[in-house]
This record gives C-alpha cells, structure tokens and sequence, in this order.
C-alpha cells in the first residue's frame, strides 16, 4: 500500500466536460486524484492519476474502484460524483427502462460510490461528498426535461440523506446544482450560445471551494445560474 500526506479524491465521469475540469482544478490544487471513467483516458492535467475503469451503471462496480484508490494512495477524502446520463423526455413519454437507467446512473451511482467509501471517509475526519446535480433538482423546466428532474429532485434528496449519515463522522455532503453548462451534452439539448452559459471551469471552482470548507461551515446546496430565463 502507498501511503500519502497529499489529501485523494475520487471523481466519476472524469475524462471531459465538468469531470475533466474538475480533474485539472483538483490536480493544479495538489490533491492525488483517482478517476473513474467508462474508458479511462490519461489525463494531461493529472498524469500521475490512478485511471480505473468504471461504469456507474454496473452494481458494484465502485468495488473495485475504491479498493484501488485505497491500495494505490491508502486513504479516500472525497468523492466527487460527477457521472451523469439525460434522456430528453417528458414523465408520460419516458419508457420504464430508460427511467431505470437515469435512476440508476444519477441516483444509484452516487449512493453505491459513498457507500464503498464510507469508511475511508469517516476516517479521515474531514471526508467530503460532493454530487453534480442540477437546477432540474430543484425545478422542472420544461416537459422534456421532466423526467431527467425527478432523477436530479432524488439526486438532490440523497445528497442531504448523505450529509446527515455522516455528520457526527465529519463528513459533509454538497450537492451542486447548476443551469445550462457549456459541454457537448448541453450543446445537444440547446441552441444557447455557449458564452452565456456557465463554464466547466466555473463548476471546477465551486467544487474545490466545498471541498476546502471546514466542518463547521458546510454548504448542503449550491445553485448556480447562467441565464435567468430558463433556469432558476
């Protein structure tokens, strides 16, 4: 086992759009990174990262992750659940098996990925969860949008459920909740010029900022708005 003075963190989907941004923020920052991503991709920002193949669709498959993480590095403080998956639907249009899906990727990969690193987490003293939600966590926009919500309104909910499983452990949980980002998945669902809407860099700097909070000033809930119109 590797031991390290430098605090680790874990993050999902990392290798492009918020995942990789974070990923460059995080490394610049010192912190030792493990990245889970479905095809692992060196990343240039993090070179010496762990890379670990992981898909939040598959039971279990945070298993193995966090073992590696913990036999590479010794220690986990954070897990940044950044994988997500949109089906542009409406709640009547929507089949059971593509809600399943969002569900389990949204909702289900987060709770499995703090659940394997529970322990790691509360041992460090200061273990921090942060989940990439959204404004749809907190609103529905629009009848397209309406059943990736209720996957985000749950995200949202299992994000506070986290922060009170593991307060008296030191662990805090942040759900950050932004509008319309520029990455490829916002560029197909919008005809928005990208300028206007929030930066990966942006959602980089707010998870480094709830990372580095003490225990004592936690944030459950971040909401990040670009445009007013259309989001919250």
């Amino acid at each position: 086992m590797i031991q390290t003075s430098n605090r680790v963190a874990m993050i999902s989907g990392a290798n492009r759009g918020i995942g990789a941004a974070i990923t460059a923020r995080l490394a610049a920052a010192g912190w030792d990174l493990s990245l889970g991503m479905r095809r692992p991709t060196r990343s240039t920002a993090a070179p010496d990262a762990l890379l670990h193949a992981y898909d939040a669709e598959i039971a279990a498959a945070e298993v193995g992750w966090v073992e590696e993480t913990l036999t590479r590095f010794g220690r986990v403080d954070a897990i940044v659940c950044n994988a997500g998956v949109m089906i542009p639907k409406s709640a009547i249009a929507i089949t059971e098996t593509e809600m399943a899906s969002m569900f389990t990727v949204n909702v289900f990969g987060p709770q499995r990925l703090a659940r394997a690193a529970w322990a790691a987490l509360s041992g460090s003293g200061r273990g921090r969860i942060i989940v990439l939600c959204s404004l749809s966590g907190k609103r529905v926009s629009s009848a397209d949008s309406g059943a990736y919500a209720m996957t985000k309104f749950a995200a949202l909910g299992m994000t506070h459920a986290l922060r009170h499983a593991g307060w008296h452990a030191g662990i805090r949980a942040t759900a950050i909740c932004p509008g319309f980002v520029a990455t490829d998945m916002a560029a197909a669902l919008t005809e928005m010029d990208p300028t206007t809407m929030t930066q990966p860099e942006d959602v980089a700097t707010l998870v480094e900022t709830a990372l580095n909070l003490p225990n004592n000033a936690s944030m459950p809930e971040i909401a990040v708005n670009g445009l007013i119109e259309g989001n919250f």
